[in-house]
């Protein structure tokens, strides 16, 4: 490739200049980075970003154009920039990588009522996590950095995650009109910024796998197993919409106990704890054609 040639265009902004190149640089796209991680798509900007009084850069269809900290003069470091540039676009370095050129689907979030008062349901347009979680501290929400970064609002009691909605459980020191649209754009923001929902090791961590789900159900009894099923396929649809899930706990062969685990916007509910434990019992009851089998519904 021929070398390209840079030149020094002043803008109105005396903290700005503009390095135009004597060739296009992207295809017609235009991308803006704040910091050497918010570049990770653009090798040109990060390479830039080592430089101290780097702020921002720009990267248009022919130039390159770059905001400084105020702790040089452009007529001091301009020219020995202009080379930098010219030096990695005639050695055909990259300027920015196929993701950043690839257009970013938009995230939706909206928020949900359910029947627990102090629950709302933030529904996403993209999955969020492979499978269900929980978390009820910072402390516990260690492998999911978007639940811990909830839990730095003074009033996020619980988070619960399940494919596509989070469930953020508050304390009743506040209303939801109050926090609704912060925590709605929160989230969006996060989501849309592509950080980390939940650590690389988090499944494994928390014995949350494939394997060690499958592992699980196949060591059960088979009463269990049926009772597992029907939960599946009968419950947890429900409960989901209603951001919430049941997991089952034990089943007890003597007794004819099954313990169930409500999570999400059923925890905590008096009336759902209730209605979801009758409910549960009297399906159980009737599809395992057992009249003696109770259900103990426990809060997450």
């Amino acid at each position: 490739m021929p070398n390209t040639k840079i030149t020094i265009v002043p803008t109105s902004n005396e903290a700005i200049i503009k390095f135009e190149a004597d060739r296009f640089l992207t295809n017609h796209n235009s991308f803006e980075f704040n910091n050497i991680d918010d570049a990770k798509d653009s090798p040109l900007a990060q390479q830039l970003f080592y430089l101290p009084f780097v702020k921002k850069v720009y990267i248009a269809s022919n130039f390159i154009a770059i905001e400084r900290f105020n702790i040089v003069e452009w007529s001091d470091v301009q020219e020995e920039v202009a080379k930098q540039i010219e030096d990695y676009l005639s050695n055909d370095g990259t300027i920015v990588t196929e993701n950043a050129i690839k257009p970013k689907a938009a995230v939706t979030v909206y928020a949900e009522s359910t029947p627990n008062p102090s629950v709302l349901k933030f529904v996403c347009n993209k999955v969020l996590v492979p499978n269900i979680y929980e978390f009820t501290s910072i402390e516990d929400a260690k492998p999911s950095p978007l639940a811990t970064a909830l839990f730095q609002f003074p009033f996020v009691k619980n988070v619960f995650m399940e494919k596509n909605f989070i469930s953020i459980t508050k304390f009743d020191i506040i209303e939801w009109e109050e926090i609704t649209l912060q925590l709605r754009e929160f989230i969006k923001s996060y989501v849309e910024e592509g950080k980390t929902i939940l650590n690389d090791d988090a499944p494994k961590q928390l014995n949350k796998t494939e394997a060690a789900i499958e592992q699980k159900f196949e060591a059960l009894d088979d009463t269990s197993k049926n009772i597992v099923n029907i939960l599946e396929e009968y419950v947890k649809p429900a409960v989901a919409s209603d951001g919430g899930n049941i997991e089952f706990r034990s089943y007890n062969e003597q007794t004819k106990k099954v313990e169930v685990l409500l999570q999400g916007a059923c925890s905590g509910c008096p009336s759902s704890t209730f209605t979801l434990k009758n409910g549960i019992e009297n399906m159980l009851r009737e599809m395992l054609n057992d009249t003696s089998i109770t259900v103990n519904a426990v809060n997450g």
